[in-house]
Protein backbone atom coordinates (compact mmCIF):
# COMPACT_ATOMS: atom_id res chain seq x y z
CA UNK A 1 0.00 0.00 0.00
CA UNK A 2 1.41 3.57 -0.45
CA UNK A 3 0.95 6.37 1.52
CA UNK A 4 -1.80 8.40 0.15
CA UNK A 5 -4.19 4.82 0.16
CA UNK A 6 -2.90 4.10 4.34
CA UNK A 7 -4.16 7.66 4.96
CA UNK A 8 -7.53 7.32 3.28
CA UNK A 9 -8.49 4.30 4.64
CA UNK A 10 -7.54 5.97 8.11
CA UNK A 11 -9.73 8.85 7.43
CA UNK A 12 -12.46 6.71 6.13
CA UNK A 13 -11.53 4.67 8.72
CA UNK A 14 -12.15 7.89 11.62
CA UNK A 15 -15.22 9.30 10.05
CA UNK A 16 -16.95 5.87 9.89
CA UNK A 17 -16.29 5.69 13.42
CA UNK A 18 -17.40 9.44 14.26
CA UNK A 19 -20.42 8.19 12.96
CA UNK A 20 -20.93 5.06 14.60
CA UNK A 21 -20.19 6.82 17.96
CA UNK A 22 -23.28 10.26 17.26
CA UNK A 23 -25.67 7.55 17.08
CA UNK A 24 -25.01 7.12 21.04
CA UNK A 25 -23.90 9.97 22.05
CA UNK A 26 -26.37 13.02 21.63
CA UNK A 27 -23.18 15.86 19.78
CA UNK A 28 -26.01 16.71 17.34
CA UNK A 29 -28.51 18.89 19.67
CA UNK A 30 -26.01 22.30 19.86
CA UNK A 31 -27.50 25.54 19.59
CA UNK A 32 -27.97 26.64 15.61
CA UNK A 33 -29.13 23.43 14.56
CA UNK A 34 -31.91 23.28 12.47
CA UNK A 35 -35.34 21.14 13.42
CA UNK A 36 -38.07 21.61 11.44
CA UNK A 37 -41.01 18.97 12.62
CA UNK A 38 -44.54 18.94 10.60
CA UNK A 39 -47.05 16.70 11.09
CA UNK A 40 -45.74 13.44 10.75
CA UNK A 41 -42.06 14.78 8.92
CA UNK A 42 -38.83 16.08 10.91
CA UNK A 43 -36.03 17.84 9.19
CA UNK A 44 -32.76 18.09 11.07
CA UNK A 45 -29.76 19.87 9.33
CA UNK A 46 -26.92 20.18 12.15
CA UNK A 47 -25.58 23.26 11.04
CA UNK A 48 -23.32 24.02 14.10
CA UNK A 49 -22.65 20.39 14.81
CA UNK A 50 -20.90 20.26 11.17
CA UNK A 51 -18.59 23.70 11.58
CA UNK A 52 -17.85 21.88 15.08
CA UNK A 53 -16.61 18.93 13.53
CA UNK A 54 -15.01 20.68 10.85
CA UNK A 55 -12.93 22.54 12.70
CA UNK A 56 -11.77 19.72 15.25
CA UNK A 57 -10.77 17.48 12.04
CA UNK A 58 -9.05 20.42 10.32
CA UNK A 59 -7.29 20.85 13.96
CA UNK A 60 -6.29 17.00 13.83
CA UNK A 61 -4.87 16.81 9.95
CA UNK A 62 -3.06 20.36 10.80
CA UNK A 63 -1.27 18.47 13.96
CA UNK A 64 -1.03 14.85 11.93
CA UNK A 65 0.57 17.21 8.98
CA UNK A 66 2.91 18.68 11.47
CA UNK A 67 4.66 15.07 12.43
CA UNK A 68 5.50 14.25 8.94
Amino acid sequence: MTGMSKLLMTIGGIIFLIGFLMQFIKIGKLPGDILIKKGNTTFYFPVMTSILLSIVLSFIMYVISRFK
